[in-house]
């Protein structure tokens, strides 16, 4: 925070002395941080992103990183991204880099791809507006206000007014190597301020997903919301309804995969915008004691745990515990209507919650598969004979469902499932070697494969040796 205070002393001489109070908006002109001023060093920058900003700046086109990137180095994070804003068209980007795809229906983009490795390229965003002269260059908003479309290009003044927040509305320069602040977006970071430019709900109706968006920088940045962004995201929280559930999947997994999720679990409930990514869980939320509450209060700081010691998590296990009371609860509500056992009446109602939750947030296959997998281990972790535990423990989910098993007795304090993950925890000390995470049964485990007859038939009435059908 040191350099940010030498840097926000430097960007206040810079400013004009009308412009020195100004708050969320664009800067008449920006502060321009010169090379000498600053920490950020080509050295910190992916190679990759070095090689797009030079082809375009090469290519006689301006070339900038923008946002996160550029801000996160400034605070010494090490940034996840690094995206880069240009005054080249979508097709102009195509025709420099032959690993370029278009991607994006809402604002055009580019990505340079890199193997597994993706530069994100976007054209400047200009002001919008319902009617325009290009057919490339249009907008178009819902009646909520909502941009559904928005491939409006114009100058970097105009993408840096459009930018959501001040923090975010800083560029760095591959052409001087300088740092252009067009918001006074430093400023804010020397306070611990998140702030949105321009007028909150206005930005907030044009894409609800910011209201997620500034809870992540606050906590991730350990900024604090600043009071007029905050106000309105209580009373337009269900603006979220209107987001599509794969935007809100990846929404979620930013969330909640980056060592801050206790944190952002916390200000999404305080804020009511949880509810609306796990509407089934509405109502129990409010209360801070109920199971819903608790279960997920405590993955979300196991997970934290996890990913601060380098461990994985799996996004499959975090839906799972989520979602496991309305769940559980719907079996129940089956049994008593159907007097199916409870194993079939838990495939049914896990059909049923995830096709309710899918509504807000899309859980792909490779994750819903094995949700169901840790719901169903729940009753066969209940079977402790010793020839059926010992098959148990190859079971490719077992460990997830060991794991969660544990939580569920942590969460509800309750003495049978306490024992009865006790019995699993001290049956794998037993079995060191059968626990397979593959899935591969081990091999006391394993059925003697049975043999049938040959029925293999010689001659012409096999039909096999003709290759004739009859």
């Amino acid at each position: 925070m040191a350099i940010i205070k030498q840097l926000a002393k430097f960007a206040k001489k810079m400013l004009p002395a009308k412009s020195v109070s100004a708050v969320a908006e664009v800067l008449p002109e920006p502060i321009k941080i010169p090379r000498s001023k600053h920490p950020i060093s080509r050295n910190d920058i992916s190679e990759n992103a070095l090689k797009v900003l030079y082809r375009l700046h090469k290519g006689g086109f301006e070339a900038y990183l923008v946002g996160g990137c550029v801000r996160d180095l400034l605070l010494g994070v090490v940034p996840k991204d690094f995206d880069v804003a240009t005054n080249a068209s979508p097709e102009q980007i195509r025709s420099l880099f032959r690993n370029c795809r278009l991607i994006g229906r809402r604002f055009r983009l580019a990505h340079i791809v890199y193997g597994r490795d993706i530069i994100e390229v976007a054209t400047f965003r200009g002001h919008h507006s319902d009617e325009s002269d290009s057919g490339q260059n249009i907008s178009k908003q819902n009646e909520d206000g909502m941009l559904v479309r928005d491939n409006v290009y114009g100058t970097i003044e105009e993408d840096a007014q459009r930018r959501d927040f001040t923090i975010n509305a800083l560029y760095y320069s591959i052409a001087d190597f300088a740092i252009y602040d067009f918001a006074n977006g430093i400023a804010d970071l020397e306070q611990g301020l998140v702030r949105l430019l321009g007028d909150p709900e206005q930005r907030y109706r044009e894409d609800p997903v910011r209201m997620l968006r500034a809870v992540r920088f606050a906590t991730k940045l350990g900024l604090r919301i600043e009071q007029k962004t905050e106000e309105p995201i209580k009373r337009l929280s269900g603006l979220l309804d209107n987001i599509p559930p794969a935007r809100l999947f990846e929404e979620f997994l930013k969330l909640f995969l980056a060592n801050r999720a206790q944190a952002n679990f916390e200000r999404l409930t305080e804020l009511n915008l949880f509810q609306y990514l796990f509407p089934v869980l509405k109502a129990p939320l409010k209360q801070h004691d109920s199971l819903e509450y608790r279960i997920a209060n405590q993955v979300f700081a196991d997970t934290d745990q996890r990913l601060g010691i380098d461990k994985g998590v799996n996004p499959a296990y975090l839906f799972a515990a989520l979602l496991w009371y309305p769940m559980s609860a719907r079996a129940d509500e089956i049994v008593q209507e159907s007097g199916l056992p409870i194993y079939d009446a838990m495939q049914i109602a896990a059909a049923d919650t995830l096709s309710r939750q899918s509504r807000s947030i899309s859980i792909p296959k490779r994750f819903s598969i094995p949700m169901r997998d840790i719901w169903l281990l729940q009753l066969r972790l209940q079977q402790t004979h010793p020839r059926r535990a010992l098959r148990l423990l190859s079971h490719p989910k077992f460990r997830a469902g060991y794991d969660f098993l544990l939580l569920r007795g942590k969460v509800e304090n309750n003495k049978e499932l306490i024992e009865l993950g006790k019995f699993w925890t001290d049956y794998q000390k037993q079995n060191p070697n059968e626990v397979q995470a593959t899935g591969t049964k081990p091999k006391s485990a394993r059925r003697p494969r049975k043999r049938g007859p040959n029925r293999r038939k010689s001659g012409p009435s096999a039909g096999g040796s003709t290759g004739n059908n009859g």
